[in-house]
């Protein structure tokens, strides 16, 4: 019986190794999210919430890298609607109603794209969820459209990031930057 047992043991063993040996790598482009306030959920240290925390925003998206590439203009064209990031399109939630811009948008979830140019950048937000890239992207289901100048980082910025910063002393009032290559975008978010 213990023999038997053993076997049994050493298949099982076997099989899940070779199960194992047949999963996928790891993704080129690892997912990130992004939170502001920017602190909500990396000093945390895993420990509840406290009274009076609230989040803002979330933006879950992929995490693209340079790997030596010319970004802006080769990789990702300019004049063409860029689904921010790699696989998935961005999803931005508004956990509260926000102003971007002056132009007024309702809590709730969005694909974020955008159109780059070496200038400015037009921010779209829309309604149309759970898309691949920006393959099949709905102008019709644009909720809101802004531009935002393009900045220039003083160091390369490996992989794609986006991040919020608190704008003010407030906070209500937020920027999100996404920066990739020497490109910065800021856009201003009241909440």
């Amino acid at each position: 019986m213990k023999v038997a047992g053993i076997l049994a043991g050493l298949l099982l063993c076997f099989a899940l190794s070779t199960e194992a040996q047949s999963l996928r790598g790891l993704d080129k482009s690892p997912m990130d999210m992004a939170y502001y306030p920017d602190d909500f959920a990396h000093d945390r240290k895993f420990a509840p919430a406290k009274v009076g925390d609230k989040v803002y925003a979330r933006v879950t998206y992929s995490r693209p890298a340079k790997n030596g590439r010319d970004v802006f203009g080769k990789l990702i064209p300019y004049g063409k609607v860029w689904r921010v990031g790699a696989n998935e399109a961005t999803e931005i939630k508004f956990f509260t109603d926000a102003t971007i811009q002056g132009k007024k948008l309702k809590a709730g979830v969005y694909s974020l794209y955008t159109i780059p140019n070496e200038t400015e950048w037009t921010i779209i937000l829309n309604s149309d969820l759970d898309q691949w890239g920006a393959y099949s992207y709905k102008p019709e289901l644009d909720v809101l459209r802004v531009t935002a100048p393009v900045k220039k980082t003083e160091n390369v910025v490996e992989n794609f990031t986006i991040q919020f910063k608190k704008a003010k002393d407030t906070p209500t009032e937020s920027v999100m930057m996404l920066a990739w290559d020497n490109v910065l975008i800021e856009v201003p978010v009241t909440f």
